[in-house]
């Protein structure tokens, strides 16, 4: 199965609150790129299909966290499989339409120079990273408290916020952490040059 029919599976099976159909009939439209997106210019997820692949990686990574004991019984980390599917699979929405192909010059593997393709950034709606996604979601159904905070902070300590709203956040909203870890793992370990 592909990554696009893997994240309509789960989010047609998990997701079921009002506004949600029609949020993921806008990716599927063609005013969306969402399923073709990268999910970076040049790091993890850098092809097309990249962004719909990371966020089921990001989905499954999640899963596995908050499946430890330790989470549930230590943390109390216990949230609805709609939580945790909505906030794995909808975490980085804010990349929708984000990226755009051009072309520069590169010499190929015969010293022949020839234009190839690359991503940049085209951001029509410069609103931060996790907020973007909050505010696109929102538009379409209602998130509760922990579910808006874990998809603001899912960047944790590597975006532009000051380090104690991070901090604040995390221990306020134990599933922003947990979400921050599951992106992590899926952009390092799953995505990243260690497996290239």
């Amino acid at each position: 199965m592909s990554a696009k029919d893997t994240f309509i599976s789960i989010y047609r099976e998990k997701i079921h609150r009002k506004g949600s159909e029609n949020l993921l009939n806008y990716l599927m439209s063609d005013a969306s790129d969402f399923f073709i997106a990268p999910s970076s210019t040049r790091y993890h997820g850098a092809y097309e299909g990249g962004l719909v692949q990371h966020s089921v990686n990001v989905y499954e990574c999640l899963v596995d966290y908050l499946a430890r004991p330790r989470t549930k019984e230590l943390y109390h980390m216990d949230y609805s499989e709609e939580t945790i599917a909505l906030v794995a699979l909808l975490h980085d929405i804010c990349k929708l339409n984000f990226y755009k192909v051009d072309f520069r010059n590169s010499k190929n593997d015969k010293g022949v120079w020839e234009k190839v393709p690359y991503y940049t950034i085209e951001d029509t709606l410069p609103y931060g990273h996790g907020e973007k996604s909050v505010y696109i979601v929102s538009s379409y159904m209602r998130l509760s408290r922990d579910e808006a905070f874990a998809i603001r902070y899912h960047m944790g300590f590597s975006g532009s916020d000051p380090v104690n709203n991070v901090g604040r956040a995390f221990e306020m909203f134990p599933l922003a952490l947990a979400l921050h870890v599951a992106d992590a793992e899926a952009t390092y370990y799953l995505e990243g040059s260690i497996n290239k």
